[in-house]
């Protein structure tokens, strides 16, 4: 799982391929070069060969001296044949061996390779002539077997040479890889803190390639620590909301003999309490489950959440439903926006007659819910309480309070707001929860 091997191995590989098709080419480049200087060689010795050629009485008959002296010294590794019907004639380099030789026709040519006297490879050129009115074919070739060991030690020299200087790339690649790699302990130094409580976010002043994943974990830690915060200021709520019914109940329970109205008293209070872990039990429920940082698919979330809603209020004949939904998620928290849209419609359909609507305006860099409902409404006096903590807006019904003073905080973490007016199309209450996920 090393980044360091794992690239340093694919370098590695790399290199190896481009040796061998270094070596290839290379060696196929060398091989043409010298073929080519070779058989424009072997095209002058045929010329002279053909000039000097003559006929007689016996067949086909080359002067001493008028070729090169080398075909005439035995296995030298320069060969000529000539056939004229029933005639062949062969350099006398060629000792006991001979050639094979196909008859052509005059003007065409051949490039071959043939296996010589001695297993020497043989480049050799033919071509088909007319002369003194008879038609011949000459066949030229020389030993290629020093010419090919040249080239090997060419790529021997080479590939030894490449694999130098591949070994040496390889450490400085590695050294300069460990180099870079250290400014990531910057990273790890920084988590460090984070985890001991001495810092709050990640140095993002990272290198690029690393940028996008710091921004990612600070992502994560500031929605950690919203988290944390609504949940203490939830459990405060709670707390807050049990205390007094506690303290009552144990206050009339203590009473020796309980009337009527004092025995009425005390089940008040226990339904009181019963009201306030339900609330909390519904909002864990409406939020459902999670991972964290997860972003928000309004498409696929927000049906499931309007049919949560349809079954906590059956039997009430509510219509709950939703305006046209993006396809893309949302640059936000899943469970944020379960908290939120939660919360604020569970509020709606508390007060609502018959209707809840919830409408989402997307703009570039903003979020805009809204939720509508057809109850009652609030009074104006009352608008400017609905989000304070601690409200008791909803102590004789459960609804407008703690809800939307969560809501509240979630609208702040993104830095947003949260709005109340009437609705003008269903008359009742009109909540516009602000988002700014950019901000």
């Amino acid at each position: 799982m090393s980044l360091e091997r794992r690239l340093l191995a694919g370098i590695a590989l790399t290199l190896l391929a481009a040796l061998v098709a270094l070596l290839w080419l290379g060696g196929l480049g060398i091989r043409q070069i010298t073929e080519g200087y070779l058989l424009s060689r072997l095209d002058h010795d045929r010329e002279a060969v053909l000039a000097s050629l003559s006929f007689d009485a016996a067949g086909l008959q080359v002067p001493p001296g008028t070729a090169s002296p080398i075909y005439n010294q035995p296995l030298s590794g320069h060969y000529y044949v000539i056939r004229s019907g029933a005639h062949t004639l062969r350099s006398r380099s060629l000792w006991d061996e001979t050639l094979p030789l196909i008859p052509l026709a005059a003007g065409d040519s051949q490039v071959l390779h043939l296996p010589g006297p001695g297993d020497q490879p043989l480049l050799a050129l033919a071509g088909g002539y007319r002369k003194q009115g008879r038609e011949l074919t000459l066949l030229v070739a020389e030993d290629i077997g020093p010419l090919d060991a040249r080239i090997q030690h060419y790529r021997l020299s080479l590939a030894g040479v490449f694999v130098l200087l591949s070994v040496l790339l390889l450490v400085l690649l590695r050294w300069l890889l460990r180099r870079g790699f250290r400014r990531l302990d910057r990273v790890q130094a920084d988590m460090r803190r984070v985890a001991h409580g001495e810092a709050r976010q990640l140095d993002e002043a990272v290198p690029d390639e690393v940028q996008p994943l710091v921004h990612e974990l600070n992502r994560l830690l500031t929605l950690l620590e919203q988290r944390l915060t609504r949940s203490r200021n939830a459990l405060g709520n709670l707390a807050h909301g049990l205390k007094t019914p506690l303290s009552l109940l144990s206050r009339e329970l203590e009473r020796p003999a309980l009337d009527e109205a004092q025995r009425q008293a005390a089940l008040d209070q226990a339904g009181r309490i019963g009201e306030l872990v339900d609330r909390e039990l519904r909002r864990a429920r409406i939020a459902g489950a999670g991972s964290p940082g997860q972003r928000f698919d309004a498409g696929s979330e927000i049906p499931a959440l309007l049919e949560i809603l349809r079954r906590l209020h059956q039997g009430r004949g509510l219509n709950i439903h939703a305006g046209e939904l993006p396809e893309e998620p949302l640059a936000v928290d899943r469970e944020d926006m379960l908290e939120l849209l939660g919360n604020l419609l569970d509020n709606a359909c508390k007060w609502a007659r018959s209707e809840v609507a919830l409408t989402l305006e997307c703009a570039p860099g903003e979020i805009r819910w809204v939720v509508e409902d057809d109850g009652q409404g609030v009074d104006a006096d009352q608008l400017q309480r609905l989000t304070a903590r601690g409200s008791r807006l909803d102590e004789s019904r459960e609804g407008h309070g703690l809800g939307l003073a969560i809501a509240r905080d979630i609208t702040e973490l993104y830095d947003g707001s949260l709005g109340f007016d009437r609705s003008p199309r269903l008359g009742g209450l009109r909540v516009q929860a602000v988002l700014r996920p950019g901000g």
